[in-house]
């Protein structure tokens, strides 16, 4: 039997510890795993991002052009990345195909805040970023974003 384990995360390790802990036990006594709790660890341990940048003060960046600046050739890859830079670049892909659906209310309210940043005071790097991460639209078409649309209103952008 084979797990994937992301060892980047504290808590992918922690429950992968507790996952081989039940499993070895279960052995050693004889008795079954229950295979629901096999599951719910195994899911728990792999779809989930890193909450390490929850707490990152996203709106910080968006009020220094030089910041927007590096973070976007970072994901342009034209430029060196921070850490950050460099988990986002990771995740945006991810994020995109699976409809932020490893992403927790915290970043899902940081990428809706970083979405509407980009369409408000940045649409030429927002759709750079679109035509390298999304290049068939599909996050456009199911976030109802015009890339393109100057009118749209995209003020009350909460969450992605």
């Amino acid at each position: 039997m084979t797990f994937a384990v992301n060892t980047g995360s504290k808590m992918n390790c922690f429950c992968f510890s507790i996952f081989s802990i039940l499993v070895i036990s279960s052995v050693i006594d004889g008795d079954d795993v229950d295979e629901r709790l096999v599951k719910r660890i195994k899911r728990t341990a792999v779809d989930k991002y890193s909450t390490k940048y929850d707490n990152f003060d996203i709106l910080s960046v968006f009020v220094s052009t030089g910041l927007v600046e590096r973070y976007g050739d970072c994901l342009m890859e034209r430029g060196s990345c921070s850490p950050e830079g460099k988990f986002l670049k990771q995740v945006i892909p991810d994020a995109i195909a699976t409809k932020c659906s490893k992403c927790n209310a915290k970043q899902k309210k940081l990428a809706g805040v970083m979405l509407q940043q980009l369409l408000l005071n940045y649409r030429p790097l927002f759709i750079e970023l679109c035509d390298k991460y999304d290049p068939t639209g599909e996050a456009r078409k199911m976030y109802r974003i015009d890339s393109n649309s100057k009118e749209a209103d995209y003020e009350n952008y909460d969450e992605a």
